[in-house]
């Protein structure tokens, strides 16, 4: 059996399983937010009963993080709906924007967006607090109502995306039907160059494949050049897994995973055993694609989908508007010191906003220093415009007073996953996908710029 394969076995009780078979199977965590936590409440309370109980409160995490940093009223609305559930339930693991359990949220419009409004207990973007809080373990079950909840595929567990009738179904009964995907297996050789990133790594296999070509199938990543990645690198590359219609992505488990596990559950207090699943002499595969890391370059997704692969190199005609580095896939601390590498010394000639996905990366950035500044400091003297609101922000488009959304058709080259027309605010908007230091490069030069013409 493929690695995914083995877990869906395991979670529905069976021996073995194969790719096309019907399992029910029992979830570790599922977990929802601010967008579609109360769509899945409401089909809980409709389906269970509005006194009924979910089915087990230690293994549902809610995380606001969306639609947050907004003066939008609904929006604000979203986050006590799920407060008043998880008082009602009694759900540990609910990290509120704000500290009153008994409170309502709403945004300081005076303050501004570059200052902190959040309490102690917020958590940021939830597929990058997953990990942080201590809820992702090898070999586990993850649900979650977000597209991109397979970015914790990295640590070796099956997770995908579902809406919010599955969720309801989940939160009461803490199963699910599901169909075993076929299994593609990208075999990784190497080393990335330098000037070269994980969000480079996806984009060429995405490339290779198209947006549509694993279509409700496991992408499986293992092989020699796995052991150079770092977790944050195989979060990016699980959590696009998705932008080629993949069911969810997954990653061999390895000491880095262990460390990584380990250190956070401790640190958090959540569960501590877990069961990774190794890979099988006899897996089948529906498609294999061998990917040398040294021969990588710097790329971008062109409009209109994340499958429009070219070489940066090749599109420096190409004049931008704005530039963005931040969400789940490219908000990372480690992404924005990849991003600071490229710029430190220099200024930025277009609009450039950075927006950190938790406030631990807010934290660390403004606290570890390069020579007599900080990072935080080294970013802001270059003209980006960095708010310590750590959210989704501009990534899902929002409300029109959202930091970073594109009210006007313009061009933004972003380091975040999906470039959909109106993925991050107007319609006519065009969105370029690329790697941090690939973002860093072309806000310098206010044209799409590969990051090795300032790397030596």
């Amino acid at each position: 059996m493929t690695l995914t394969e083995k877990i869906l076995a395991r979670a529905a009780g069976k021996a073995k399983v194969q790719a096309g078979d019907n399992l029910w199977v029992k979830a570790d965590i599922l977990m929802t937010h601010d967008v579609c936590g109360p769509g899945t409440i409401g089909v809980f309370k409709r389906e269970f009963g509005k006194d009924a109980k979910v089915w087990d409160r230690s293994k549902i995490v809610i995380i606001p993080d969306h639609y947050i940093f907004t003066a939008d009223s609904k929006s604000n609305r979203n986050v006590d709906i799920l407060r008043d559930f998880v008082r009602e339930q009694e759900i540990p693991y609910f990290y509120d924007v704000i500290d009153d359990p008994n409170g309502h949220w709403t945004f300081d419009t005076t303050k501004g967006q570059l200052k902190r409004q959040y309490g102690s207990n917020f958590a940021g973007v939830c597929h990058t607090a997953l990990p942080q809080k201590g809820h992702t373990r090898p070999g586990e079950i993850l649900f979650g109502t977000d597209s991109h909840t397979c970015m914790a595929g990295a640590f070796n567990e099956f997770a995908t995306g579902i809406g919010n009738t599955d969720a309801g179904f989940v939160m009461g009964t803490g199963k699910l039907l599901l169909k075993a995907p076929e299994t593609m297996h990208f075999r990784l050789e190497g080393r990335l160059q330098l000037g070269v990133m994980a969000k480079d790594v996806i984009l060429h296999c995405i490339g290779e494949i198209g947006f549509d070509g694993a279509t409700y199938r496991a992408m499986q990543f293992d092989g020699p050049g796995v052991t150079h990645l770092s977790m944050d690198d195989r979060m990016t590359i699980a959590n696009m897994a998705i932008e080629a219609g993949g069911k969810n992505g997954i990653f061999e488990f390895d000491a880095q995973t262990q460390a990584y596990v380990d250190s956070r559950c401790k640190l958090n207090g959540t569960k501590t055993s877990y069961e990774p699943v190794e890979r099988d002499r006899d897996e089948k595969f529906v498609y294999e694609l061998a990917v040398d890391l040294s021969k990588l370059e710097p790329v971008v997704a062109c409009h209109p989908d994340p499958g429009q692969r070219k070489p940066a190199r090749e599109l420096g005609n190409i004049k931008l508007d704005r530039a963005y580095i931040g969400s789940c896939t490219g908000g990372k601390t480690s992404d924005f010191l990849e991003f600071a590498r490229v710029i430190r010394g220099k200024r930025v000639s277009i609009d450039t906003f950075g927006v950190p996905a938790t406030p631990e990366t807010v934290h660390e950035l403004q606290s570890s220093r390069w020579g007599d500044k900080t990072v935080w400091e080294i970013l802001v003297d270059a003209g980006v415009q960095m708010t310590e609101n750590a959210s989704c922000a501009a990534c899902l488009g929002g409300p029109t007073d959202t930091f970073g959304r594109m009210n006007t058709p313009m061009k933004c080259i972003s380091a975040t996953n999906r470039n959909f027309p109106g993925r991050m605010g107007h319609k006519e908007s065009q969105v370029f996908l690329a790697s941090p230091m690939t973002v860093a490069a072309s806000a310098i030069t206010g044209r799409i710029t590969d990051p090795r013409e300032f790397l030596s």
